[in-house]
């Protein structure tokens, strides 16, 4: 293995919480309901697979911690405490570092929310998803719909100054009204960040089974493009940036410096049962199931069971592909120079001149971006930048 950081970048800490009090129905990470009482031992594992890492990574500098799931806010106040500060133990973690953790709104009282924001947690993503009664209904949310302002509320009592929304937008019967309606309850309520995502129907799921039997429908392509236009027409007015295809914050500042490490193709370290990780040239994936995960860590061996070598195309088609949702920011051809010894024309140039040619990209010989009107079309731009793909514009 490389050394972790190959160039001058951020290196991000990302911890799976995998237990949830159920399971919604479009999810397919890796998460489990009713093992809330292997909490205890999976913490410890955490921390046991930091002491670990630390042996082999020496006290690298993280700048980003990062809880995710799964409902990490399913934890008490203690054992988030307890996770921080063997991180702060173990790595060098930058004492402005942004620590975020993920909460849904049921769990997110003020008692608790008190006890993360004393621990250092500093950044909350709450998953409201929906407003509308419907809509939480088919996708399985155990919250109401006044439940997310109050947990909004709770937030603010308890010291947080950067709160994230998230919401889904595309479930199955969701009219173009009901999102207007979210979109304008969620915008005066002010939070500091929004992230809003198309519901993608994930192979094995039970709601893609109820799609494919035809028990629900999904909004066409034309209404989820609609819908997609529409928030970014009323956050445009709002004045808020729109900084990645699917987040939106109030001002720059506010744009989620964890999220942003992966964007940029950066490093990263996973803990956890099914966490991922990226070091040097190297990706690896955790044991999923969170018993096994404990009994790995226990006798003394890095839980790891998937690892590949990211090769050179493969390492430049990502900075491509993902850098390309950097909507403001974009690629700039110096960094990608000084990460990876060639120039952005010498190794892309004629997939640059002739997406700039349709009007896809904007490309002045020093950054590439997408074109803003053309921000929807982002995912089939990308498929130019795939290694040993034929680069010929899809029809229609």
């Amino acid at each position: 293995m490389r050394a972790p950081l190959p160039h001058d970048a951020p290196l991000g800490l990302y911890i799976h919480i995998p237990f949830c009090a159920r399971v919604c129905p479009y999810c397919d990470f890796n998460v489990y309901a009713r093992q809330e009482r292997l909490i205890p031992d999976y913490v410890e594992a955490v921390v046991r697979e930091m002491d670990l890492l630390r042996e082999r990574l020496g006290p690298v500098a993280v700048t980003t911690i990062y809880f995710g799931g799964g409902t990490p806010s399913l934890l008490p106040p203690e054992s988030v405490a307890r996770l921080v500060q063997a991180a702060r133990e173990r790595f060098a973690v930058a004492p402005d570092g942004e620590i975020d953790l993920e909460a849904n709104p049921e769990s997110a009282r003020e008692d608790n929310l008190a006890g993360y924001r004393a621990a250092g947690v500093n950044r909350l993503s709450i998953g409201v998803q929906t407003l509308q009664a419907r809509g939480l209904k088919v996708l399985g949310r155990a919250h109401k719909p006044h439940v997310p302002e109050q947990a909004l509320a709770a937030a603010r009592s308890a010291g947080f100054t950067n709160v994230n929304l998230d919401f889904i937008y595309g479930w199955p019967g969701q009219t173009l009204e009901d999102w207007e309606r979210d979109l304008d309850t969620a915008l005066s309520w002010q939070p500091e960040h929004l992230s809003l995502y198309a519901l993608t129907l994930e192979a094995g799921t039970p709601m893609q089974r109820a799609v494919e039997r035809r028990i629900l429908t999904v909004p066409d392509d034309d209404l989820v493009a609609e819908m997609a236009e529409l928030a970014e027409a009323k956050l445009a007015a709002a004045g808020w940036v729109h900084y990645e295809v699917s987040n939106w914050a109030r001002r720059p500042a506010l744009a989620s410096r964890h999220n942003q490490i992966y964007w940029k193709n950066g490093r990263y370290i996973g803990l956890g049962a099914g966490a991922h990780a990226y070091l040097g040239n190297t990706r690896s994936s955790n044991e999923r199931l969170p018993a096994r995960y404990i009994e790995l860590v226990r006798e003394g061996r890095l839980p790891v069971v998937f690892e590949e070598t990211i090769d050179p195309p493969t390492e430049m088609a990502e900075t491509m592909i993902l850098g390309l949702r950097l909507l403001e920011e974009g690629i700039s051809a110096e960094a990608f120079a000084t990460r990876h010894g060639r120039t952005l024309e010498e190794v892309y140039g004629q997939e640059l001149r002739a997406l700039a040619e349709r009007g896809l990209l904007e490309w002045d010989g020093e950054r590439v971006r997408v074109s803003r009107d053309r921000w929807l079309l982002v995912n089939e731009i990308a498929v130019w930048f795939v290694p040993e793909t034929v680069t010929s514009w899809p029809a229609g």
